[in-house]
């Protein structure tokens, strides 16, 4: 007789250790971004450090040498929506990599200048091309490919990048330029944009459909759109079509005034102008890159807030701030450190440019898949207003001895800023087609 046995127990599958979630792509892409924009950012701690030393080797005049200046920083500026497209046309890690060897170019010509068309030349014409390719546009393009959450607080790590490279650079630069010449300080920004090439090259990519991924937050798979050919005249196309709308006015005239309060001022003049009250150059250029450390807490936690209150009332509370405390800094300058100066560093630090996460946000708002080259017209607007402000501090010193003029003057327009701010119109604005 055949036995029969009980039908066999289900058998209970063995728990399985719970997976870790995986980093999205995007970060990597930002972490890769973020040294590229550190990388770059060598060349923007050095004007500031070269007016006194050209000066006393060729006896340029100030404003000879901040002509040169204003070139770079409007190039930064005008080259940004034309990079921008060309990205669209040609891919990140190319116009990145072609940018970051001019920049190499450009400053290690400058080792052999001996006149100040040179100068013109290689700092202000080859590294300010360089250098408005690797323009906030950039960043801009980055978190607008990668990212559909978080857009503000990766917005404002990526533009937090140029004050690190600041903060690295400036101590460094500054030792160079005071113990041994201007010369090895111009080489060490040179090599500082080569050694970022590799990384750029290797590990950059240019959209996440390359990897077979989403955008970070996003729901469904973003297939990668096609090359856009003719890259100069879209730059130019949506550049006409924006003129047509009255946020863009707003947006860039608020922008000129921050360019012209950061870049074309502190970053330019303050160290001369400390010098001017006797305060030692290494000291001075301490200071800035103090207002550098401040600056990355200050623009990640504007990303962070942008991404939660009203894009407006940020950029209007950053510029009303901005302009008091230039109007006390006249009073603030002397021989040494003391406490009240210490405060006027950190908090300028914070308000640095903090004012980007809130206007890339509104960019994005008004005008959509064009946000990207519309906020580098914006940007370039920002350099416009950095340029003027960075030649005219110079002949302001030239003329009367003295930078007190251009400090209240910068404070006076932050004010003016601060009410454009909040006028802006949040709701899209209709874009005229172009005829």
């Amino acid at each position: 007789m055949t036995q029969t046995t009980d039908a066999a127990a289900p058998v209970e599958p063995k728990p399985q250790p719970a997976r870790r979630p995986r980093i999205h792509r995007a970060w990597f892409v930002a972490a890769v971004t973020f040294v590229t924009i550190i990388g770059a950012a060598a060349f923007r701690s050095l004007p500031g450090l070269l007016i006194d030393p050209l000066n006393q080797e060729f006896g340029w005049s100030r404003g000879t040498i901040s002509a040169a200046v204003s070139i770079n920083l409007a190039l930064y500026g005008l080259t940004a929506p034309f990079a921008a497209a060309l990205m669209d046309r040609y891919g990140i890690r190319r116009v990145v990599a072609v940018a970051l060897t001019v920049i190499a170019v450009g400053s290690g010509l400058t080792v052999w200048m001996t006149a100040a068309w040179q100068l013109l030349l290689y700092w202000g014409l080859l590294v300010g091309l360089g250098s408005g390719s690797m323009a906030l546009a950039f960043a801009a393009t980055v978190t607008n490919r990668w990212f559909t959450e978080r857009r503000g607080l990766v917005t404002g790590i990526l533009t937090a990048a140029s004050a690190s490279g600041q903060l690295i650079f400036l101590p460094l630069l500054s030792w160079m330029v005071e113990k041994h010449d201007w010369r090895p300080a111009a080489i060490t920004v040179a090599l500082a944009a080569l050694a970022v090439v590799p990384f750029v090259w290797l590990l950059l990519r240019d959209h996440p459909a390359d990897v077979g991924l989403k955008p970070y937050g996003a729901k469904e798979f973003v297939p990668k759109p096609d090359p856009v050919p003719g890259a100069a005249r879209r730059a130019v196309t949506v550049l006409f079509k924006a003129v047509r709308t009255g946020p863009f006015w707003l947006l860039a005239g608020t922008f000129a005034i921050c360019g012209a309060s950061t870049n074309g001022l502190i970053q330019t003049h303050f160290v001369p102008a400390a010098h001017d009250a006797h305060m030692p150059v290494t000291t001075a250029a301490s200071l800035l890159a103090v207002i550098g450390v401040f600056d990355v807490v200050g623009t990640v936690a504007s990303g962070w807030f942008t991404d939660r209150f009203e894009p407006r009332r940020l950029l209007a509370m950053y510029y009303a701030l901005r302009g008091i405390s230039l109007l006390f800094l006249p009073l603030l300058l002397g021989p040494s450190v003391h406490p009240p100066m210490l405060f006027f560093i950190v908090f300028y630090g914070l308000d640095w440019v903090a004012t980007v996460p809130p206007t890339v946000a509104l960019c994005r708002e008004v005008y959509g898949e064009d946000s990207a080259i519309v906020f580098g017209w914006v940007l370039a607007s920002h350099q416009i207003g950095a340029a003027l402000v960075a030649f005219l501090g110079g002949v302001a010193r030239d003329v009367f001895g003295s930078y007190d003029m251009v400090w209240v003057a910068s404070g006076a327009l932050c004010a003016v800023a601060a009410l454009m701010a909040l006028v802006i119109r949040r709701r899209p604005a209709p874009i005229p087609a172009v005829a």
